[in-house]
């Protein structure tokens, strides 16, 4: 039995508990009128998730379960190479300033520089974000974390690309067998020690991969202490951001991206639900890569029909109080909407986050999820089916 399986195994068998609480509480019928006494709705249909967990052959799940869970040919041979930390993700937003001053109060990240036209802030000493300054964007879509029910403001900010540190690494080599696939690599050195690549992946998204020599030597060479010229927005939470709990990747063929980067960088699948599929970023964190089915072209596209979007990420903080982290966003005037992905109330949901707006408009998900419980959200939305 393999680690994933091996966790999931162990959920499951916890996650009676959650499900005798309701039955006790007067089942499933009770949920939504509970949801609706405290202010506690479910946004699993506004964040998408799991689109067959609730079964197959259903208007939201079309496919039958073989159908919706059948392997692909992998889209080309494994490299053998491991993601092993993140350099940094970069933000492309319309005021680069007020972004990073948001993430220092309520995140807890630090600023490591500004230079006038990006800051760069380590969330952690485990990534590093770049908010990058940028055209506002008129026509942009609109970030999802602005609650429920009234108009949500368009988003100014988007994920540009992401940098893993892979290994091995020897540049040679692997410039070669990004080509052997298909890549177009292109060499993006500082002379001092990095080393990494730029190439697009299916969907035309911008990857880069590097050695490890950039942002996460810096982390661990010298502490990020500069000082934003930017106010802050409002008083520091105290909070620490400590894990990457998922990038919601959209795919215009999920199936073939999850191929693409298991088989490029290592990242490990847990398991086909039919629409989407959590993978694990090595020790780093998880990706929800979701999207078009490849045995029905007209089944769960991404929106626009546009892959190749991190539509949000969800980041876990610590310390996490249910409560405490909604009355704390609340206080600085953000929306807490509320996601368990599942319908379940949050207290005794598998799993616990909330959806905000940051001052650009990225839907910012904050959850409870860590290294130690990083499957909570699979788990929780895997399809009785499936569970055997």
């Amino acid at each position: 039995m393999d680690k994933a399986t091996k966790l999931f195994t162990n959920a499951d068998r916890g996650a009676i508990s959650r499900r005798t609480l309701l039955q006790t509480l007067g089942g499933a019928a009770i949920a939504a009128p509970l949801a609706a006494v405290f202010g506690l709705g479910s946004a699993s249909s506004a964040f998408g998730q799991g689109r067959c967990m609730r079964g197959y052959g259903t208007p939201a799940c079309p496919l039958d379960e073989t159908q919706a869970t059948a392997a692909i040919p992998p889209v080309f041979k494994p490299t053998g190479w491991h993601t092993v930390s993140l350099d940094h993700i970069a933000f492309d937003v319309a005021d680069y300033r007020s972004e990073a001053a948001f993430y220092i109060a309520l995140m807890g990240w630090k600023l490591r520089s500004d230079d006038g036209k990006q800051a760069v802030l380590d969330m952690g000493d485990w990534g590093t974000a770049i908010f990058r300054q940028s055209a506002p964007a008129a026509t942009a879509p609109p970030a999802d974390g602005g609650g429920r029910g009234g108009a949500r403001a368009p988003s100014n900010a988007s994920v540009a690309s992401f940098c893993f540190d892979i290994a091995p690494w020897n540049a040679k080599t692997m410039e070669a067998e990004l080509r052997k696939r298909g890549l177009t690599p292109t060499a993006d050195n500082d002379g001092k020690g990095f080393e990494s690549f730029h190439f697009k992946d299916l969907d035309g998204f911008n990857v880069q991969i590097s050695n490890g020599q950039g942002y996460t030597k810096a982390r661990k060479s010298a502490p990020a202490n500069a000082t934003l010229s930017a106010p802050a927005p409002f008083a520091s939470t105290g909070w620490k951001t400590v894990w990457l709990d998922h990038l919601s990747f959209g795919a215009s063929d999920y199936k073939k991206t999850v191929s693409f980067y298991s088989n490029l960088l290592g990242w490990t699948p847990t398991y086909d639900e039919g629409s989407q599929n959590e993978v694990m970023i090595g020790e780093v964190g998880d990706a929800i890569i979701r999207g078009g089915n490849s045995f029905d072209p007209n089944f769960g596209k991404t929106p626009n029909g546009r892959g190749g979007r991190i539509d949000h990420i969800s980041f876990g903080i610590q310390p996490w109080d249910t409560d405490g982290v909604k009355a704390e966003l609340e206080k600085r005037g953000l929306k807490a909407t509320i996601d368990t992905s599942t319908g379940d109330e949050i207290h005794v949901a598998a799993f616990k986050s909330y959806h905000t707006s940051t001052p650009n408009g990225y839907n910012l998900q904050i959850s409870y999820v860590t290294h130690d419980n990083r499957l909570a959200l699979p788990n929780a939305v895997k399809p009785k089916a499936l569970k055997g």
